[in-house]
């Protein structure tokens, strides 16, 4: 019963689409994971109960090969008495020679006990030999899945550690990437071109009240010459200064 439990599991580990089962997995690790873990205990099992399977066929067939070597013995047993029974008989004991015979009897009879048994183990002997050989290459099998399922779960480890880097390549070159208006270095660059605006502006601001104070000496300079003239004209020096700025008279003889 327990060799039949154990070859159907194995049966079934070994039509199991491994595949499949990983592409409905809603964590493939942790799948690959269980099936290697289910994988390795059922080949520990399987390895324990062929091993006590193979023993129970030697035995049967060291068991058969000693009905065998028991019947030939007794097949020359019986030859051997039967001849000296003749020999008796050709001699005239007759009752020696009956004796012998009864004794070649009795090993033929021994010789085709053994020989019966022989016959009833070879059928048992031939299909433990079929289970025993199904079982080992079901193991065979399940070994070859084994190593598979480790191949694959490699395979995953390294390609969720490849796209893990490649994530992290990402975030980090967005992180730094100095057009993006949202990152820190582009806040950065914002607020400099602010600070950079508000200084022409003051510059600007700066230069135009210059040109207003310059103006505005003119406007006074031109304000002093007027209240100068005045003062000349009310001292009476402002006709002289007239006359001196006047254009001559012309000359008449």
């Amino acid at each position: 019963m327990a060799k039949q439990s154990i070859f159907g599991r194995i049966s079934t580990l070994l039509r199991a689409n491994v595949n499949a089962m990983i592409d409905q997995a809603e964590d493939p690790q942790k799948m690959l994971d269980q099936l290697v873990r289910d994988y390795t205990n059922n080949i520990a099992d399987a390895e324990s109960a062929i091993a006590e399977t193979i023993g129970n066929l030697r035995l049967l067939e060291r068991d058969h090969q000693e009905d065998v070597q028991a019947a030939a013995e007794w097949g020359n047993k019986a030859l051997a008495a039967s001849r000296k029974a003749d020999q008796l008989r050709g001699s005239g004991n007759t009752a020696d020679a009956d004796k012998f015979d009864n004794l070649a009897k009795i090993a033929l009879q021994r010789q085709i006990s053994s020989e019966s048994e022989a016959r009833t183990a070879e059928p048992t002997i031939a299909s433990q030999t079929e289970v025993v050989d199904k079982l080992k290459d079901g193991l065979n099998g399940m070994k070859q899945k084994l190593d598979q399922l480790k191949s694959k779960r490699s395979e995953l480890l390294a390609r969720a550690k490849t796209a893990e880097a490649q994530i992290k390549v990402h975030d980090a070159v967005k992180s730094i990437d100095v057009l993006d208006p949202t990152s820190e270095l582009g806040r950065f660059e914002d607020k400099i071109r602010r600070q950079e605006s508000l200084a022409a502006g003051k510059q600007e601001l700066a230069a135009s009240s210059l040109d207003a104070q310059f103006n505005s000496l003119e406007d006074m300079g031109e304000l002093t010459e007027v209240e100068a003239r005045l003062a000349a004209l009310k001292s009476g020096t402002a006709p002289a200064q007239a006359a001196i700025d006047a254009p001559s008279a012309p000359y008449t003889p």
